[in-house]
């Protein structure tokens, strides 16, 4: 396992001014994997962007973890119906050049 993919949690906490409790209580409600390495905690570069989309939601809206999970869950129903619209146009386009 390579320590430079994955950021301390100490530096979340000190960058977004946050308790580590905060990213504990994430990892509680499976909103977020943490990983312990030597007495560390860390979490893997490729959830930043989630993380960030958590701070601003608990910050900015101040959203509970429930909510910051109903968001999630909502925001990944639109992906789902997104790449389903975009497959049924893609069908659709198909046929509508096979016209004579």
């Amino acid at each position: 396992m390579e320590d430079k993919n994955y950021i301390p949690l100490q530096d979340l906490c000190s960058h977004y001014q946050l308790e580590i409790t905060f990213f504990q209580d994430l990892q509680n409600h499976g909103l977020l994997e943490v990983t312990t390495i030597k007495k560390t905690y860390y979490i893997h570069e490729n959830h930043i962007a989630n993380v960030e989309k958590m701070v601003r939601l608990h910050k900015d809206l101040n959203l509970n973890y429930e909510g910051i999970d109903t968001v999630f869950n909502l925001l990944n129903k639109i992906e789902t119906l997104q790449l389903e619209l975009n497959t049924a146009k893609n069908r659709l386009r198909r046929f509508e050049d096979f016209k004579i």
